[in-house]
C-alpha cells in the first residue's frame, strides 16, 4: 500500500491513521475504525492490512486503548500482567468502554483537523476492535450509516472460552465479569443494532468467533451480511503484526469485503 498520503496524529487523545480519498479530499464521507489486539495490532498495521482504496471516503484508523501509544507503564509486561489477572474486567469491559466513549469528540476533531465536511459516517473494527464498533453502533450517539466487522467479538463469553483453551487456563468468572461479559453480548442487543452491519468470519477460526457471528446474523435478519472466508484464521497480517506490512491474501479478501460494503452503504 502506498503510505505517502498518510496522516498521522492525535485526535481527542486519541491516536489515529488517516487515509485521504482517492478522488479528493472535497468528499464528506468518513470511515472510522478500530484494529485487532492480534495482528494486525495496531492502527498502522490495520490500515495497511485494509486500506479501502475503493471507498471514496476518508479512512480513518484509531488506536485502542493499552495498546500502542498508550500501553501502560510498564509496557507489555504490564499489560500482560493485567490481562492475566482479569482478562474481561483489566482488559475487555474497559478497553472497549473507554473507545467507544471517546468516539464522539475523535470524530469531530477528525472533520475539523482534516476538513473533512458533515457527510456519511460509518464504523468498523476487527476483534476487539469489532466490539468497539458494535458499541459504538449500540449506543447511537452519532448518525451511523452502516458498520463492518471482522473476526468479530459478537459474544465476549464464548471468547473467554477461546482463550482458556489456547493457554490453558481457567478464567475467574465473577458478578462484574459476568455483568461485562452480558453488556458485550451483542447477539442479546441485536435489537440496539439498527444499522446494516456487515460480518466477516473465517472459515478457520475459532467457534466462539463463527458460532456468535451466525447468531447475530440470524438475529439481525435483513439488516446483515455475513461473509464467510475461506482457509482464513482469526488474525489476517503476520506476526507481530504492530508495524504496517504487505497485505497478505487473507488481508486482501477482508479489504475487498468492507470496500464492496462501503462503497455500497456510503453513497
Amino acid at each position: 500500500m502506498d503510505t505517502t498520503e498518510q496522516i498521522q496524529g492525535v485526535a481527542a487523545g486519541v491516536p489515529f491513521v488517516a487515509l485521504p480519498p482517492a478522488g479528493g479530499a472535497a468528499t464528506g464521507a468518513l470511515v472510522v475504525g478500530w484494529h485487532l489486539m492480534e495482528p494486525p495490532a495496531s492502527e498502522q498495521a490495520m490500515a495497511a492490512a485494509v486500506p479501502m482504496t475503493g471507498v471514496d471516503a476518508w479512512r480513518v484508523y484509531l488506536g485502542l486503548p493499552l495498546t500502542g501509544a498508550r500501553l501502560p507503564d510498564g509496557g507489555y509486561d504490564e499489560f500482560f500482567r493485567l490481562a492475566s489477572e482479569d482478562a474481561v474486567l483489566n482488559v475487555n469491559g474497559p478497553v472497549t468502554d473507554q473507545a467507544a466513549a471517546e468516539f464522539p469528540a475523535a470524530v469531530a476533531e477528525l472533520r475539523r483537523r482534516l476538513s473533512i465536511v458533515d457527510g456519511p459516517l460509518g464504523v468498523f473494527g476487527g476483534s476487539a476492535g469489532s466490539a468497539v464498533a458494535l458499541e459504538v453502533l449500540a449506543r447511537g450517539e452519532l448518525d451511523i450509516a452502516a458498520g463492518a466487522v471482522v473476526s468479530p467479538v459478537a459474544q465476549l463469553a464464548p471468547v473467554i472460552g477461546r482463550n482458556e483453551r489456547s493457554y490453558g487456563v481457567t478464567y475467574p468468572w465473577s458478578e462484574a465479569s459476568h455483568a461485562v461479559a452480558a453488556r458485550l453480548d451483542f447477539v442479546r442487543r441485536a435489537g440496539e443494532l439498527t444499522q446494516p452491519l456487515l460480518l466477516v468470519v473465517g472459515g478457520e477460526d475459532d467457534i466462539a468467533f463463527r458460532e456468535p457471528s451466525a447468531a447475530l446474523k440470524a438475529e439481525l435478519g435483513e439488516r446483515a451480511e455475513l461473509v464467510v472466508v475461506d482457509g482464513m484464521g482469526h488474525q489476517f497480517a503476520e506476526a507481530p503484526g504492530i508495524e504496517a506490512a504487505p497485505q497478505n491474501a487473507d488481508a486482501r479478501r477482508v479489504d475487498e469485503a468492507f470496500t464492496a460494503w462501503f462503497a455500497r452503504h456510503l453513497r
